[in-house]
Formats: structure tokens, C-alpha cells, sequence
């Protein structure tokens, strides 16, 4: 029997790490905010790799944090070692990366939630979402609990219509053994929403006690670990690395196994119907798309600082239990392996994101918001950043005020966004640095000056800290001004430097600025020259050095930024009847219909729309 459980705002319809950022976005911008999980044992789960960031992730998280939210802060609290990957590389492609201890991750996450103001969490499977006159109006439990809102945001992860494979053994579920939910699905097709079949995979779980490390290399965390928050930096707080983790590598044997029996994997059977990741295959696809390579590397990972289970990325499989249990005993240091959990793929329902706008609210019902793995995306950081947006949007909505659209321009997570409501995506979407046009630009240690305004706009970060940013960067131009102004004159102590970074001689004085455009030469090395260095923070230190050394190429990108920009300003109105302009190809007028391009830039970057339909358009525009 169905009742009246009570009246909110804004209704988020999963707590993973795409309904937390929603929800709390909701709640702090004063909305009166429910959150439902199908068990609550499972906010903020890991259910695939135990970290945070990643190359490109590592972006998303830096901006996220920007924008005030809250995956960087809980990272830095419960992660346990730090890596910054391709430090080999440039400033653009660096990015952060961390081991989380998995459970103290989701207690810090769950307790935030908890203590909330304006946020009620709840355990409870959604099976219903009412529409009145076009309009979200309700969402109903499975025990006929009616909560009233004005907004859903559906953040379902991989429990849409969940169902587990580990070889023949398919079962319907979620992720580590929740229930899955079976019936929401239906509610989304009876409106309208198109919906796709993706897949996703994991590796099988080991007692560490079982493993011999000896044979592995060990991969050690960064001196100091750099942490993910801004406002961490700021404090100067001192992290640890608190864990180690290590490598090893599958062999011939390994592959011979699943040669052997690729018969019956699910994925070469046909047993698994959804599309999985390009990025992220399962190991026994990496043995048959990549026959040539003789070993792959295997990360072996800890899941916490209080369980023994081990985590081994780049193992993902959904192959018999007893072939995985074969495969694993050839690897080296996995001879005697206790399996604690098998590995498994997970097939789950998700919208096809060229049904929504970049607010992220679905284009068939007001009110209707998706994010994370339901909007075709893979990856907690994918996930978190879409959760923020869409949350945000919502009560921008509900307020009557200018929606947030963060575009492909500002940084990654308007990339990722842009990516997926105008190109769409017949896979899992995971981010890379080289999905964005502007690297140099878009880097993660300048997502706090890229972003915080953003955030600040709307209400989620305070005054004192945008000023804190802006202060920053004040003292970051006051430095480099300095620096080209400061010049050294010619002596031993000069030369001798330079010789002993093999460079030549000078006999005449260079500012300060010209030295640190020289490759081999940093901020600290040149410092012993510098006698009248000011005292400033790493992090200003940091970005003074990036901008005189990759200033050629910073200004060359923002030009291209800026040409692109004028195009992106071209507003397109919303009710363009594109069937009218002849001008236009007919498979260009059909996809700009489906799409619906806030922008000239946006319509430009439709698979189908050429160059010439674009000068249509402006020809359009300027009549």
C-alpha cells in the first residue's frame, strides 16, 4: 500500500560517488534534500580499484575541488600512498593519483552525509519517479514510500538493472553483492529515455598473506605525497604515505591459460550483451587484441591499512572461477593465491547521454537530472564531477536562475560533459588528457584560478577562499615580474652553476627569468643566485616556474582558446526549427534536432554536422 512519506526539494536516487556530490551540492545551496542507497553499507564504494585520480582523473578531482566539492578533501583524509603519474612528462599530463583505504573512505563520505543540515539520508530502492504536466513530481520505494520533490538527479551506478557474470554463473545484482535495482528501468523507458546496455569489469580480491611480495618490484609512494585539495596545500598539512604497492607481470603460461579456455569467456561466448570499456578491457581480451606482447603489468594494491585483501589491477575477468584461480597461480609471487572474492563483470542499464542538455537534466522531463555511470560514463572522478553538476543545476533550476554550464573551454570536466551530450558515447566514456584540446591550459595544479569562480557563483565556495585564489595568483604575477626584472651579473659562481648543468658560459648579466627558461634549470636550483628571494609557498613557487618556462606554449594555446570561444558565444536559440533551413544537409538537420546544441561551437562539434552546415548556421545567425 502506497503512503505519503514525506515532502522535499530535491530527491538523489543513489549514494555512490556521483549521488554524494549531488546531494551535498543540494543540501549546502539550501535545498531540502533526500538521498536514497539500496543499502547504505554501500556510500561512496570502491567496488572496483581502491584510489582516487589517475591520468586525466586526477584532473577532474583538482577541479571538482575547486568548485567546492568534496572527493578531494575525503581523499586526502583516508588515503593511505600518493603517486604523481608521468612526472617524466610536462606539467600538462601530470596527475595525481592515491591508494584509498577503502572503508575509512566510505565512513568519512557516509558521516559527511550524515551531518548534513538540509540533507536526509536513506536506505530504500527507488522503483518509481511521477510526472506531472512534464514535470518530475514524485519518487516511490519499494515499500510504496511517496516522497514528493520538484527534482530527481539519478545517479544508479551499475545497479540498473545490474547483472553479475563470472563465466557461466550470471545472476542478477549490483556490485559486491548488493541487490541490484530491477525495476526503475522500466519507469525510465514508460518516459521516454532511451537507455543503453553497458559492461564493466573487475579483478578477483587475494589474501596478502598468501602472496610472496619478493618476487614483485615495489612501487613506492611520492616524497613528500602531494596531496589532492587545494585547501590542503594551503594548510601546508603533512601527508603520509602509509602503504606500498607492487608489480608484477603475467607471463606466457598466464596467456596460454586463457587461450586455451577463451571458449568460455562470456565475452567470446556471447553471453554478455552490454558494450564494455576500450580503456579497460578485461585481461583475457588484452591476451587476444594484443597477441604479439609476451607479459602485461599487474599492479597489486592494497584495499586498506586494516584488511588483508589485496587488489590486482589490470587483472579484470569475468572468465569460470576455476580458470581465474589457473591464471592466477601463474603469476609470479601468486604460486599459493587465496582468492577472497572472484572477479566478475557487471552488465548494467544507462541513458544515452545524447539525451541530455549540459546541465545534465534530461531533455523529455523537467526536473530530471542523470549523472555518473548512468550517463555513460565510467570511473568514480567521472562520476563525482557530473554528480556536482547536475546537483547544482537542479537548484539553479529550481531558483529560476542561470543554469552552470561548464564548457570543453574552462577544463575537464567541461570536456567530459561536451563529450558526452553532443557526441554521445556507444561505450563506457573514461577521461584522458588527450581527450582535451587545451592541456597546456588545463592543467591540474591551475584548476583552483580555472574554477573556483565557478563555484563561488553559485554559492559553494566562500568569499574568503576565491579571494585566497586570487590573492594567489596576484603574488604568482608579482614573482614573475620580479624574476624578468632581476638580473645576475657574470661570475664564477654564474658559470659555475651552468657548467655544472653543462650549459655555456655567459658574459654578460641574464635575468633571473631567462635562467629558469632553461630546461635543466628550476626554481631551486637558481635560488643560491637569488639573494633577495621573497619567502612564498611551494605552490605559487610552482606556477611561477610553469609560466616562464611554457610560456611560448601557453600563449599559443590561449590564442587557439580565444578563436574558439568566439565561435562557442554564438547562442543558438532553443526553438530553431531546423527542418525549415534548406541550407542544411538532411542528416545535419537530423542530428541537430536530436541534440539540440546550446552553441554554434556545440553544433560544430556533432558527428555529421560538416563546415558548411556550420556556415549555414551563421549565415542563419546573422539574418
Amino acid at each position: 500500500m502506497d503512503f505519503k512519506a514525506g515532502t522535499y526539494d530535491i530527491a538523489v536516487i543513489g549514494a555512490g560517488h556521483a549521488g554524494i556530490e549531488a546531494a551535498l551540492a543540494c543540501a549546502r545551496l539550501g535545498k531540502k534534500t533526500i538521498c536514497f542507497t539500496i543499502n547504505l553499507d554501500a556510500v561512496g564504494n570502491m567496488p572496483c580499484n581502491p584510489a582516487i585520480g589517475g591520468t586525466g582523473k586526477g584532473h577532474l578531482v583538482r577541479e571538482l575541488d575547486a568548485l567546492g566539492g568534496e572527493m578531494a578533501k575525503c581523499a586526502d583524509k583516508a588515503c593511505i600512498q600518493f603517486r604523481m603519474l608521468n612526472r617524466g612528462k610536462g606539467p600538462a599530463v601530470h596527475s595525481l593519483r592515491a591508494q584509498a583505504d577503502r572503508r575509512k573512505y566510505q565512513e568519512l563520505m557516509k558521516l559527511t552525509l550524515e551531518k548534513q543540515e538540509n540533507l536526509h539520508l536513506r536506505q530504500a530502492e527507488i522503483v518509481d519517479i511521477g510526472v506531472e504536466n512534464g514535470r518530475v513530481s514524485f519518487v516511490k520505494t519499494h515499500t510504496g514510500a511517496i516522497f514528493n520533490c520538484k527534482a530527481a538527479i539519478i545517479c544508479t551506478g551499475t545497479y540498473l538493472a545490474g547483472r553479475t557474470i563470472v563465466g557461466e554463473a550470471i545472476h542478477d545484482g549490483g556490485p559486491d553483492g548488493m541487490f541490484a535495482a530491477t525495476v526503475l528501468g522500466e519507469r525510465l523507458r514508460e518516459l521516454g529515455l532511451s537507455l543503453q546496455r553497458f559492461k564493466t569489469g573487475t579483478p578477483p580480491r587475494i589474501n596478502a598473506r598468501s602472496v610472496d611480495f619478493s618476487q614483485m618490484e615495489i612501487q613506492a609512494g611520492d616524497e613528500p605525497p602531494e596531496p589532492f585539495s587545494f585547501e590542503t596545500l594551503e594548510e601546508d598539512a603533512v601527508l603520509v604515505n602509509q602503504a606500498v604497492c607492487y608489480l608484477t607481470y603475467s607471463n606466457e603460461k598466464t596467456h596460454e591459460i586463457v587461450r586455451k579456455n577463451i571458449h568460455r569467456s562470456p565475452m567470446h561466448s556471447g553471453a554478455i550483451d552490454g558494450t564494455g570499456t576500450r580503456y579497460c578491457p578485461s585481461f583475457e581480451d588484452k591476451v587476444v587484441r594484443f597477441a604479439d606482447k609476451k607479459r602485461h603489468q599487474l599492479f597489486v594494491e592494497p584495499m586498506g591499512l586494516d584488511t588483508e585483501e589485496l587488489y590486482l589491477q589490470g587483472f579484470s575477468s569475468s572468465m569460470p572461477e576455476e580458470i581465474q584461480l589457473e591464471m592466477l597461480g601463474s603469476l609470479k609471487g601468486f604460486e599459493n593465491a587465496e582468492v577472497m572474492r572472484p572477479a566478475y563483470a557487471i552488465e548494467y542499464d544507462c541513458i544515452d547521454p545524447l539525451e541530455l542538455f549540459p546541465t545534465l537534466e534530461t531533455k523529455k522531463v523537467k526536473g530530471l537530472y542523470g549523472a555518473g555511470q548512468f550517463c555513460g560514463s565510467s570511473g568514480y572522478e567521472e562520476a563525482a564531477v557530473q554528480g556536482y553538476v547536475a546537483g547544482v543545476n537542479a537548484v539553479l533550476s529550481l531558483n529560476n536562475k542561470e543554469p552552470l554550464i561548464i564548457t570543453r573551454n574552462d577544463g575537464y570536466i567541461g570536456t567530459l560533459i561536451d563529450d558526452l551530450v553532443t557526441k554521445g558515447t556507444n561505450e563506457p566514456y573514461r577521461m584522458m588528457t588527450s581527450r582535451t584540446e587545451y592541456r597546456m591550459l588545463h592543467r591540474q595544479d591551475n584548476a583552483d584560478i580555472r574554477m573556483s569562480h565557478f563555484g563561488y557563483r553559485v554559492g559553494l565556495v566562500s568569499k574568503e577562499r576565491h579571494e585566497r585564489v586570487l590573492s594567489k595568483y596576484d603574488a604568482v604575477e608579482k614573482e614573475i615580474n620580479r624574476l624578468e626584472a632581476t638580473f645576475i651579473p657574470p661570475s664564477d659562481e654564474l658559470n659555475n652553476l651552468l657548467k655544472a648543468y653543462e650549459m655555456p658560459e655567459v658574459a654578460t648579466g641574464v635575468s633571473l627569468a631567462s635562467l629558469l627558461r632553461r630546461p635543466a634549470l628550476t626554481y631551486e636550483i637558481v635560488a643560491p643566485l637569488d639573494k633577495n628571494a621573497p619567502m612564498l609557498k611551494r605552490a605559487i613557487r610552482e606556477q611561477v616556474e610553469i609560466a616562464i618556462k611554457y610560456d611560448g606554449y601557453i600563449k599559443r594555446q590561449q590564442r587557439q582558446l580565444d578563436e574558439i570561444a568566439r565561435m562557442e558565444n554564438h547562442t543558438l536559440p532553443d526553438d530553431i526549427d531546423y527542418d525549415a533551413l534548406q541550407a542544411l544537409r538532411i542528416e545535419a538537420r537530423q542530428k541537430l534536432k536530436a541534440v539540440k546544441p546550446r552553441t554554434l561551437g556545440q553544433a560544430s562539434r556533432i558527428s555529421g554536422v560538416s563546415p558548411a552546415d556550420i556556415a549555414a548556421l551563421m549565415i542563419w545567425l546573422k539574418r
